[in-house]
């Protein structure tokens, strides 16, 4: 990987890299979940861990596989992933600027580990394009940074999920891969004392309220952990820090 060759004795190597670290557990459950999911909706294993060795792409791969396993001309398959990761297009090209003075086949590998929240952390902290080459190496540090510790958590994850998958029941089906991804989302959304505190009150609520009918021991857990929020998030202790 030349991001880690190239920028990572940069200061701003480490400042991205720990940016992301952040959001690296949610990556990961998605991953683990994407690689259940793969084996699950009936891949080969080979298939599987080439797919997540290859595609940096939860998205499109999520939308690839049920086309794989109802035998859609590829022309379809294509085209569906295409249609998923059009967002890539606009994200390339407001980067444009921030990589034009790269050779080609660094701009290329840099598109590939570039993802969703790589490039949403990389524009928030660099508004625009830097003047000087100094600047430029920071910048590229800082996406390297980034990106390395996204694509580790997806791909090893994503790996792990096609092994775990081979010992996961076929009774519990895609089911427990959907299990999977609400634990990445929550994961990813956790991000203070108050989210965490819903959470685990939601978690509770669910759990003693599961013998409700008709499902309503989640509607019971929603409602509480909305009635906590609403509670707490007036207290010094719980509101966000004001942005100066």
């Amino acid at each position: 990987m030349f991001f880690l060759r190239v920028y990572r004795l940069h200061p701003q190597f480490r400042v991205g890299f720990v940016d992301m670290l952040g959001a690296a557990p949610g990556i990961a459950a998605w991953g683990l979940m994407t690689g259940v999911a793969m084996v699950q909706s009936g891949m080969g294993t080979l298939e599987a861990l080439t797919m997540a060795l290859l595609v940096f792409a939860g998205s499109s791969q999520l939308a690839a596989i049920p086309l794989f396993i109802a035998g859609a001309p590829m022309w379809v398959v294509l085209a569906t992933a295409f249609c998923v990761n059009l967002r890539f297009v606009v994200f390339s090209a407001h980067m444009r600027n921030y990589l034009m003075h790269l050779p080609r086949w660094q701009r290329l590998v840099s598109g590939y580990f570039t993802a969703d929240l790589t490039y949403v952390m990389f524009v928030r902290r660099n508004p625009l394009p830097a003047g000087d080459d100094d600047g430029r190496v920071a910048q590229m540090a800082y996406l390297a940074g980034n990106s390395s510790i996204n694509w580790l958590s997806w791909v090893s994850a994503s790996l792990l999920g096609v092994v775990l998958a081979n010992f996961i029941p076929g009774a519990w089906g895609l089911g427990f891969a959907g299990l999977l991804a609400l634990i990445g989302i929550f994961c990813s959304l956790a991000s203070s004392r108050l989210r965490w505190m819903a959470g685990a009150v939601a978690g509770v609520v669910a759990v003693a309220a599961y013998a409700l009918p008709l499902k309503l021991n989640i509607l019971a857990a929603i409602a509480a952990a909305v009635l906590l929020c609403m509670a707490l998030e007036s207290r010094p202790a719980f509101s966000p820090p004001v942005e100066r």
